[in-house]
């Protein structure tokens, strides 16, 4: 493994996390959620997991993604924020 390349994803990771947990637009933060979903399935292949981070990419930054994406089209805003 190449420790520099962890240490950049898990950054990236990170970044993503804080991101999509202090962001206020709904869409903005599931967009955010799939990068972080993206992230973690190149972590999971640079770990050597490359089944834990094929199913990471259909199901969590895939599935997920766009069901999150077809949620927030659904909702109605209810305050001017």
């Amino acid at each position: 493994m190449i420790w520099q390349l962890d240490l950049f994803l898990l950054l990236f990771v990170i970044i993503c996390a804080l991101a999509a947990i202090n962001i206020k637009d709904l869409l903005s933060a599931v967009i955010i959620l799939g990068a972080y979903s993206f992230f973690m399935c190149l972590l999971w292949a640079e770990m050597g997991a490359v089944d834990v981070a094929f199913t990471e990419a259909t199901v969590s930054a895939g599935v997920g993604t766009v069901l999150f994406v077809a949620a927030v089209f659904k909702t109605v805003r209810r305050s001017k924020d």
